[in-house]
């Protein structure tokens, strides 16, 4: 059994970046492909559901596992606390399971740190137009908290240099093709077509 890939999708707040994953997990095309959960402090929301949403863990839980060394990252966001699982993920991808880590750049660059052979995908929209649209028509928003988004979403842009793919997301089927095109050519390349065919290929190259 081939090792899964894991790939890291980063994009600002309105870019479409969790309606694409979703496209991307219904694809009668592919399949062993998991989003990660992360574990979460803050208090579980209307309509989530635990293990499914977040893993939601008091702060005492949380602490334990950062000092067990658990987690592959976590951060602080305002009061709570925010973390990927090592354990979660290294047992998925040992399994053939592709993972995607729905995670902002800063995640991302610890991530990278500890998983250099992970894939880093940035998304970013086809204009502030467009993303600003966007984030009116969620209607959840005030002027002013949709103000403070699209000043953070130029920081968070600056980062796309970073990662090892970009994809713009103007056509949705479009950005769904591309994620599946960029998953296609990981499992093409070398190093897994040599860990997937070893056996066939020292056949193939015996004298």
């Amino acid at each position: 059994m081939s090792q899964g890939i894991l790939f890291i999708i980063s994009a600002p707040s309105g870019t479409g970046k969790s309606s694409l994953i979703q496209g991307l997990l219904q694809s009668k095309n592919l399949c062993n492909i998991q989003v990660s959960v992360s574990y979460t402090t803050r208090i579980i929301r209307p309509g989530e559901l635990h293990g499914k949403h977040y893993h939601f863990v008091s702060k005492k839980e949380f602490q334990i596992m950062i000092k067990q060394e658990s987690f592959l990252e976590y951060a602080k966001v305002f009061s709570n606390y925010y973390g990927t699982s090592r354990q979660s993920i290294e047992r998925m991808l040992f399994s053939g399971i592709d993972v995607f880590l729905d995670i902002d750049w800063q995640g991302a660059k610890q991530i990278k740190y500890k998983m250099p052979e992970s894939k880093s995908i940035f998304l970013l929209p086809p204009s502030k137009d467009t993303l600003y649209k966007r984030l009116r028509e969620r209607g959840q928003d005030s002027d002013i908290v949709i103000a403070n988004r699209m000043e953070k979403a130029v920081d968070e842009m600056k980062h796309y240099s970073e990662y090892d793919y970009l994809i713009i997301n103007d056509d949705f089927k479009q950005a769904v093709n591309d994620l599946k095109t960029i998953i296609t050519a990981e499992h093409l390349c070398l190093f897994h077509q040599k860990n997937k065919y070893n056996l066939l290929i020292s056949n193939l190259l015996k004298r």
